[in-house]
C-alpha cells in the first residue's frame, strides 16, 4: 500500500465515477478478496497506478555504459531526414 493511499485521517477531498454494472461487480469482488472497503482497493489500486505512470516519466535505471550510451546520444548533431526536413516545411492545413 502506498503511504499516499494509507493517510485515512487527513482524507478530506472526494472523487465520485460512475461505473457498469460488470465493473462494479469486478472491483467488489476484488475488493473482497483482499479483504478490504471498496474505497481502500479503489483508492490503493488507482494511488499505485497513478504512482507507476509517473514513475516512468521521470525516473528510469542505467547501467553504467548504458548511460555513457544515452549521453553520446544525446550530444550528437540531429539526424536531419530530407522527409522529415519536407514534412517540417509543409503549412499545416489548419493555418
Amino acid at each position: 500500500m502506498t503511504d499516499i493511499a494509507q493517510k485515512t485521517n487527513q482524507r478530506k477531498a472526494r472523487i465520485g465515477f460512475r461505473t457498469t454494472e460488470q465493473q462494479q461487480l469486478l472491483i467488489r469482488r476484488a475488493a473482497d478478496v483482499s479483504q478490504k472497503s471498496v474505497t481502500e482497493f479503489v483508492l490503493e489500486s488507482a494511488c499505485a497506478a497513478a504512482e507507476n505512470i509517473l514513475m516512468d516519466q521521470r525516473l528510469f535505471f542505467l547501467s553504467e555504459a548504458e548511460w555513457n550510451h544515452f549521453q553520446e546520444v544525446l550530444d550528437r548533431p540531429a539526424d536531419v531526414r530530407p522527409g522529415l526536413r519536407r514534412l517540417m516545411d509543409e503549412v499545416p492545413p489548419w493555418e
